[in-house]
């Protein structure tokens, strides 16, 4: 959901508290619509995030770490400009609009002392990040806005800066508390009461105005009593950042615990608003992060894959012309055993079958315009021609099969992907193998390799685990010792996963936890209890000419194991 006037409030004094004084160290931007700020404030390193981005428009500290492009974007390189080196005043509201105002302390092109303000704004498909200079025009924003429509604004750098236009509703917080009783009185009470308030004020979100008539039991003489405490709540600054969770997943959140869902969900509280801001967009943002990113890789490789189905369709097909290839051969056959009974224009030949113990008559087609001896070759030729397109057939539909498998293991790659390094080595693992074509560019490019996911269990032992094809071969054959453990997920695409165990005996703790991220690293993640084979490294092999991450090994136990995501996080090092 987006921000709602009251969290946003309660957001405010929050960052206000924690801010104000602080000086900004650095300015990144990993997104095109977030930047993340460093700074350092009440002897604390923190994390301001800020997100323009239609979908998620927000502002609040963050733990998480985001990772970075090659090149940092030009609107985060005028940020650097004018925010490094920045003292923040102060951070503030106005007029319990969804927006954040940022005062900052910091000089121009000459050193001269000059204000400035960051202004995040939270209006839906119109939110922003802008930077307004102390002449109060507009520095830069992150998305520019030649022409807004019919009562919008122009948003380019040089222009004065306008706050959003208000709506058309009374707000909720400029009413006082005598005229909520008139308000509820005089209400339309054929209307739903949720549906009577959002259209009567603005403040107040779907949300908020749902829990607010469940609370009153939908009865308008009782609304005025929970309204008066929302306006105490919000005038007091008493809030309670909740989670709202609807099986085991997150669904929304509020200032507030909700309780119209009834047993259905359950509100998670929170320590304060970042953290909940934070927990909430995160998985999301990261999913849907990685989803855009490998949009174009996947459909390479989807168009790969479904050509190659086509093409071996069609291999079987042909393969199932050449069944009947042994009965063409006794038939070639038997006629070179009766040639002498036949002569030119004959176009049967009657004659027993003795392949059958009780020796039939059969009848055989000829060519009539064909000598008996050229019938005999013909049908011998039409033998060998099937017999070598059976055995050709039989290779060219393994080598398919075998890179179908390939194909459908990168595209569970590309699902699990965790960063753009991980996409980046899938695209060149994609190039080596001649499914992608290498694009010309003017500088080389230097591709970095990656080191493999790394893990300590609580035994102590090292668990490695590869992050594509490529470096699950390089994980198994290069990397690991004879003697360490190796998992894999049975009959699943996934990944190699090694205990670096240095032929000492795994603990049956150890094994369970390298168990588990096999399955969560692999195309079992949601398909709860998998079996998991484990062996030593010296009883895993790659086949001659195999497509990467392909091995064969024996020897091997097998466990059943179940993914864990918490646990993956917190053996993650």
């Amino acid at each position: 959901m987006p921000l709602d006037a009251i969290t946003t409030s309660a957001l405010v004094a929050e960052l206000n508290e924690k801010l104000e004084g602080g000086r900004i160290d650095r300015v990144q931007q990993p997104e095109k619509d977030i930047l993340l700020i460093s700074l350092r404030s009440k002897g604390k390193n923190r994390r301001l995030l800020a997100c323009g981005g239609a979908g998620g428009a927000r502002i609040h500290l963050t733990e998480n770490n985001l990772e970075n492009p090659a090149e940092p974007p030009m609107f985060c390189m005028l940020m650097r400009k004018h925010l490094v080196g920045a003292k923040i005043l102060s951070v503030t509201q106005p007029d319990m609009e969804r927006m954040i105002v940022i005062e900052l302390d910091t000089h121009d092109e000459l050193g001269i002392n000059s204000k400035k303000k960051l202004i995040c704004e939270m209006i839906g498909r119109n939110s922003n990040i802008i930077l307004v200079g102390q002449d109060g025009r507009i520095i830069d924003c992150m998305r520019r806005a030649e022409f807004a429509g019919e009562g919008g604004r122009s948003m380019l750098p040089g222009m004065i800066y306008r706050m959003p236009p208000k709506q058309a509703k009374e707000s909720f917080f400029d009413v006082s508390t005598d005229d909520i009783d008139a308000e509820c009185k005089n209400a339309d009470r054929t209307m739903p009461a949720d549906k009577w308030l959002l259209n009567r004020f603005s403040g107040l979100s779907p949300l908020v105005c749902r829990e607010l008539s469940y609370r009153a039991g939908g009865d308008y003489d009782e609304l005025p009593s929970y309204l008066k405490a929302l306006k105490d709540t919000v005038a007091g600054g008493i809030f309670s950042p909740n989670m709202l969770m609807c099986e085991g997943k997150p669904q929304d959140f509020s200032f507030m615990p909700v309780k119209q869902y009834g047993e259905g969900s359950e509100c998670v509280p929170y320590e304060d608003f970042s953290s909940l801001l934070d927990a909430f967009y995160y998985k999301r943002d990261k999913a849907e992060q990685q989803r855009r990113r490998s949009h174009e890789l996947q459909h390479a490789v989807k168009t790969a894959r479904d050509r190659l189905v086509r093409k071996l369709a069609a291999q079987n097909q042909e393969l199932l012309q050449t069944e009947n290839m042994e009965e063409i051969r006794k038939k070639a056959e038997l006629v070179t055993a009766n040639i002498y009974r036949m002569k030119k224009g004959d176009r049967v030949l009657k004659c027993q079958d003795y392949y059958d113990p009780e020796c039939p008559e059969i009848l055989i087609e000829l060519d009539p315009l064909k000598t008996p001896q050229q019938n005999s070759s013909a049908m011998f030729k039409h033998y060998n021609k099937l017999k070598g397109a059976k055995e050709h057939l039989n290779v060219l539909i393994a080598q398919g099969e075998s890179q179908l498998d390939y194909l459908n293991s990168v595209l569970e790659e590309l699902e699990r992907a965790e960063s753009e390094r991980d996409i980046t080595d899938i695209r060149q693992e994609l190039i080596e193998t001649g499914y992608l074509r290498k694009k010309k560019s003017s500088k080389p490019e230097r591709i970095k390799k990656q080191a493999p996911m790394r893990f300590v269990s609580d035994d102590g032992f090292e668990i490695l685990v590869g992050r594509s094809n490529a470096q699950n071969d390089e994980l198994t054959t290069k990397l690991a010792r004879r003697t360490d453990m190796w998992l894999h997920t049975q009959k699943v695409h996934g990944s190699h996963v090694i205990i670096t165990c240095e032929g000492l005996e795994v603990p049956e703790r150890t094994l369970m936890h390298a168990a588990s991220l096999a399955v969560y690293y692999s195309q079992g993640r949601e398909g709860g209890k998998t079996p998991v084979d484990y062996t030593m490294v010296r009883f895993v092999r790659k086949p001659s000419g195999s497509m990467p991450g392909k091995v064969i090994y024996t020897d091997y136990k097998t466990i059943i194991a179940e993914a864990d995501e918490d646990l993956a996080e917190r053996l993650k090092k």
